[in-house]
């Protein structure tokens, strides 16, 4: 009957804190918490892959100042352009919503990216610095990610 008393809201005697149940015990917060951290790097990268896709398809679009007609592009580069433009964009929606999926796709787009700016410049020439912040915002990605799942535990 005692545990009753408890579930019912009757009176409560103080109880020590070794005997305590663990939902009585309150956890100290951890000062940083990696999974608000995460969120909001997910929106950050969220709106740099924003731009990107708006940047392919003004490209494709022509509204982008002093580039060459798409239509007279490789048919190679045409497919790489219109490949990013949706990619990059679906990407960046899933990344702002925060959904695992949109970690996935947004992984899918700097791989995909990079390894196409190393293997095919033709296609994607991308510059070396670009390069070097879509590798360092994976890592930071990743290092973020498990700092997040570390702290669930």
């Amino acid at each position: 009957m005692r545990s009753l008393s408890k579930v019912r809201g009757g009176p409560r005697r103080a109880v020590p804190e070794e005997t305590a149940d663990r939902i009585e015990r309150r956890a100290p917060r951890p000062e940083t918490r990696w999974d608000v951290v995460l969120v909001w790097l997910m929106r950050v990268v969220a709106v740099v892959w924003m731009v990107k896709g708006l940047s392919a398809w003004a490209e494709i679009l022509g509204a982008r100042p002093n580039a060459a007609p798409f239509e007279t592009a490789p048919i190679g580069r045409q497919a790489v352009i219109v490949y990013f433009g949706v990619i990059d964009l679906l990407a960046a929606v899933g990344l702002w919503l925060a959904t695992a999926w949109g970690g996935v796709v947004w992984l899918l787009a700097a791989t995909s990216a990079i390894v196409l700016a190393l293997l095919t410049p033709q296609l994607l020439p991308m510059s070396l610095p670009s390069l070097a912040f879509d590798s360092m915002i994976i890592v930071v990605y990743f290092a973020v990610s498990w700092l997040a799942s570390r702290e669930l535990r």
